[in-house]
């Protein structure tokens, strides 16, 4: 599937209504799940893998894997009505995904790839790195997004639980007014994509 079918697909997907700030329910752009989707499928990561969408939303990452020719995909998250939803995009997408409603911690593995778009920590500080944690410990290759500005703090996270980052790539992320605090209609934050290699054994 071309990167241009695989967006247009994307794009189609119903988004989580009334989303939550507690947990920033912010949406991964279309576009953007179709890149990361893309570049774990040329580094090997996504074919015949199995893979992990943690805090799924909608469900657009993993249905982007599945699309891409992931063997079993598992999508979690804390909100209900997101695996509703995410439920309901499968279907549209016509792939077979589980999804389970459940903290992040609670994900037991082996994965093969994790493909997620954690909680920047606007709300929590570092509340992404639950999310890495976990990630990190039940799979072998985790593709994460992080705010920018604690990328350093996330390399030294990473480091510490024994992994190795062996590729990133900038974005500026658009965030669209969701929330009644927000004042702009859109705002793009500096965001970076990582790709880790867990430790091994």
């Amino acid at each position: 599937m071309k990167k241009v079918q695989l967006e247009r697909i994307l794009q189609s997907l119903e988004a989580v209504p009334s989303p939550r700030p507690d947990i920033e329910q912010y949406p991964t752009p279309a576009g953007l799940a179709a890149e990361v989707a893309y570049i774990a499928h040329g580094k090997g990561d996504i074919v015949g893998h199995r893979v992990l969408d943690a805090g799924c939303g909608n469900g657009v990452l993993g249905i982007a894997a599945k699309l891409l020719g992931a063997g079993e995909v598992v999508g979690v998250d804390l909100d209900p009505l997101a695996i509703q939803v995410a439920e309901r995009n499968a279907k549209r997408a016509h792939v077979g995904i589980t999804w389970r409603h459940a903290d992040v911690s609670a994900v037991e593995g082996p994965f093969d790839t994790v493909l997620m778009n954690p909680p920047f920590g606007s709300q929590t500080r570092h509340a992404d790195l639950p999310f890495l944690d976990r990630a990190l410990a039940v799979a072998s290759t985790v593709y994460s997004f992080h705010n920018g500005v604690t990328e350093d703090f996330v390399r030294r996270r990473i480091e510490s639980l024994g992994g190795r980052i062996t590729d990133r790539v900038d974005y500026a992320f658009p965030l669209p007014r969701a929330f009644r605090f927000h004042r702009d209609e859109v705002r793009r934050i500096p965001v970076v994509l990582l790709r880790t290699e867990a430790a091994k054994g």
